[in-house]
């Protein structure tokens, strides 16, 4: 038999860390270099998600 491990339940504070700025609108966008170039809008974009939610924009330029 193997050694058993404790497994620690996380606190609220860590389960929601970082949420409560991105609700309020203060997200930390981070350039996704996948996709350039937006075929139905015929012009480059750029395309960013949040690295602490995942939420996700494209900007036009």
């Amino acid at each position: 038999m193997g050694d058993v491990v404790q497994f620690k339940k996380k606190s609220a504070a860590e389960k929601h860390k970082g949420k409560t700025l991105c609700r309020s609108g203060f997200h930390k966008w981070e350039v996704v270099t996948e996709k350039q170039f937006d075929v139905k809008q015929g012009r480059l974009v750029t395309a960013y998600r949040c690295s602490r939610c995942g939420e996700k924009k494209v900007k036009a330029h």
